[in-house]
């Protein structure tokens, strides 16, 4: 049977005033939907825009209505995603839906956002906060994104960015991506890192600003989560925009971000998955 178009859901009726976008530079912006921001690439009113990731469920009619503050009734091109975690996921059905777009993904994420595969539990015993310890809780599967996902060109271009391209950062996820535009080195890294230390509830709700790794709880092969942020750091980005905290530029991203990379193992990785 044919999937009716998204339509707002009741428990969606919400303070709609609030859902703005902010602008980080004049075609860049980010809307936070409770831990986890979803990224507005496109100068206001263009008619060519993609967003980047979905953020967590029940938010689509917010992020919808941000989305129409900055761009009217003009849907993105795209929808491109960083990975495939419940928190940059969960309205990605719904929002491609309602705008009949296409979804983008890195070809190893596939799997998971079609209902193949499902990422490892939670550790909930790294990272000494709440966030850490509710983690086994927090959804593994991503909804089953088959009629609207496909893989990302291979050879790093963005559909409808022409002038970004992608970076394959696995590490927290095997299929997890970065993008960059090389003429301003402007950087959205999704969560390879990120500018608050997701695991403790208390920094994620005072927004404390500061460069630190994947969200430990969630990421499984640290040595290619190492390698990434290497990688990363060698672009000498001038603004970031992560998956989680305030967008950060210039020397203090550079500087915390080389710092990090360089002594990956002691201020990222939990002590026990030292390899």
């Amino acid at each position: 049977m044919e999937e009716k178009p998204y339509e707002p859901l009741q428990d969606e009726h919400w303070d709609m005033e609030q859902a703005i976008a902010e602008d980080v530079l004049e075609d860049v912006a980010y809307y936070r939907t409770l831990m986890v921001n979803v990224i507005f690439i496109g100068k206001p009113y263009e008619e060519k825009w993609v967003l980047i990731d979905c953020g967590i469920g029940h938010y689509a009619q917010r992020i919808i209505e941000a989305a129409k503050k900055r761009y009217g009734d003009v849907p993105p091109s795209a929808i491109i995603l960083t990975h495939g975690h419940f928190d940059h996921v969960g309205s990605a059905k719904k929002l491609a839906k309602y705008w009949d777009v296409p979804i983008y993904a890195h070809e190893k994420e596939m799997d998971y956002l079609i209902g193949e595969r499902s990422y490892p539990v939670g550790n909930s015993t790294i990272g000494g906060g709440l966030i850490s310890v509710l983690s086994p809780f927090f959804p593994t599967t991503p909804p089953n994104l088959k009629k609207w996902v496909e893989p990302l060109p291979a050879d790093g271009s963005v559909p409808f960015l022409e002038k970004w391209r992608y970076i394959h950062t696995p590490g927290h996820t095997p299929g997890h991506i970065s993008l960059f535009r090389d003429s301003d080195r402007t950087m959205v890294s999704g969560d390879a890192f990120i500018t608050v230390k997701q695991e403790s509830s208390l920094a994620v709700f005072i927004q404390h600003q500061h460069v630190h790794g994947p969200p430990a709880y969630f990421t499984h092969n640290w040595p290619e989560a190492e390698q990434s942020v290497k990688k990363l750091a060698a672009l000498n980005p001038t603004t970031a925009i992560t998956g989680h905290g305030l967008p950060m530029s210039g020397e203090d991203l550079q500087n915390q971000l080389s710092d990090l990379a360089h002594n990956f193992k002691e201020l990222a990785i939990p002590k026990d998955h030292y390899h």
